[in-house]
């Protein structure tokens, strides 16, 4: 059902629209105009800093692949993984190899000059174009069957204030780029709105709760169990925040102070605030109110110090290191095994999260996109960005790995943009896009 149409369904009713957000899944209300196009959604997830390719290239390509030490956190996920090797970027211009890996990396287009330095690079400013999640985002938002209430949102993950190309992936168009959202309660607040501070959670729900309790009257019995499962994940929502800010309020944690060199620190509460920040996007899908999102952890020469691995050394340090220093070797391959077990929460939630028109998980219609700015990063290369998909949402076959001989990433945007139902020729470089989509069938 349109967002016109869901309105004029509560004006009927005499409900207030503050409901909205506590609709947009309910396949009722989508049934009543004749709503039955398969949803497909996608999830990008950057983490950054390069891999170490021994522990996360299959040796062998096919279904028969085994799972290295890196993705061992999705083993589960096997037979819904597509591991991708030999994806590049291609693309020159100024900018050291993290500022273009990051800030061409949805992009597929150079970026502009600029006055940002970094490295010995030229210096160089934003990205000259829009990033393949804004664009397939701006394609649904144009049809009416998969036009949401956000069309898309931005998580970030301990994501530095600065801006410059290293810490955004994300752009509406040339010099235009989005700032992922750190804060859970920002995030929360962005999605349901009404909420006035951290002590007074609770408001949320509190005044629709006869708004809802009509409207919940008004549906056949199946929306009208999905929206109280809705209400009670909002309400589950609540109170772990809520618990969050007692114990920030009884622990305080004084903030490091900014260190030269780009240097950022990773708090130790991230483990638990990507937890939250994770299951905020599946309810925010769950309830169709955006098919696009973003999942940012740090940025391109990302210095997080993963204190909860028991690693002070920051990220971007470690990932300098020769491949013979044993112990940041070590660290590394720790490191990485986080964020494939984040990815794996992430991946798990959707699984095991139903469609409200029982056509299967969620993860059945929705594609996780793991990528990093970089291919290694004691060499800098821009070449075999470790690259995974996870999930139906495009109908990709899964289940295997896959090597190219160093093609474009721009290439590998256009797949996802057909998959969406979005048939482009070009994104981003002309130049890069010569051959079309990549074989993913």
């Amino acid at each position: 059902m349109s967002l016109t149409a869901r309105r004029q369904f509560l004006r009927q009713l005499g409900i207030s629209t503050a409901v909205l957000p506590f609709l947009t899944g309910l396949p009722g209300l989508g049934a009543a105009v004749g709503e039955a196009r398969r949803k497909q959604r996608l999830v990008f997830v950057f983490s950054p800093n390069g891999t170490l390719p021994d522990e996360f290239w299959p040796d062998s390509n096919g279904s028969d692949y085994e799972i290295k030490p890196i993705l061992e956190p999705l083993a589960d996920f096997k037979k819904d993984m597509l591991v991708l090797k030999g994806v590049s970027n291609r693309l020159g211009g100024p900018g050291s190899a993290h500022i273009r890996g990051m800030g061409c990396l949805l992009t597929g287009v150079e970026l502009f000059e600029g006055n940002i330095q970094g490295g010995s690079n030229a210096p160089t400013g934003w990205s000259r174009g829009i990033s393949i999640d804004q664009e397939i985002r701006n394609f649904l938002d144009s049809q009416d069957h998969s036009r949401t209430r956000f069309g898309s949102l931005q998580f970030g993950i301990a994501v530095p204030e600065i801006a410059d190309p290293r810490t955004r992936m994300s752009y509406l168009g040339p010099n235009q780029p989005l700032v992922p959202v750190n804060d859970p309660h920002a995030m929360f607040n962005r999605i349901y709105g009404g909420l006035r501070d951290q002590e007074s959670i609770g408001s949320i729900l509190d005044p629709l709760r006869g708004d809802l309790a009509r409207l919940a009257d008004s549906l056949p019995g199946e929306d009208r169990s999905l929206l109280d499962q809705h209400m009670d994940l909002v309400r589950e929502f609540e109170l772990e925040m809520q618990r969050v800010s007692e114990e920030s309020a009884q622990h305080p944690d004084h903030p490091e102070p900014d260190l030269p060199a780009h240097i950022e620190l990773v708090d130790d509460n991230t483990p638990q605030v990507s937890r939250i920040q994770i299951d905020l996007l599946v309810n925010a899908m769950a309830n169709d109110m955006m098919r696009i999102a973003s999942l940012q952890f740090t940025r391109a020469t990302g210095q997080g110090r993963f204190r909860w691995l028991g690693i002070e050394e920051g990220h971007h340090t470690l990932s300098h290191e020769p491949d013979n220093n044993k112990q940041a070797y070590g660290q590394l391959l720790d490191i990485n095994q986080w964020f494939a077990g984040e990815i794996a929460h992430l991946a798990k939630k959707l699984r095991d999260t139903p469609e409200p028109d029982g056509s299967g998980s969620m993860l059945d219609h929705t594609t996780i996109v793991w990528i990093n700015e970089l291919g290694k990063g004691n060499s800098h290369t821009l070449h075999d960005i470790p690259i995974v998909l996870i999930g139906g949402g495009c109908g990709f076959r899964m289940g295997r790995a896959k090597q190219f001989d160093r093609v474009p990433h721009n290439r590998l945007w256009l797949s996802l943009a057909h998959a969406m139902g979005h048939p482009i020729d070009v994104f981003g470089s002309d130049r890069l896009s010569n051959g079309g989509p990549l074989d993913l069938s």
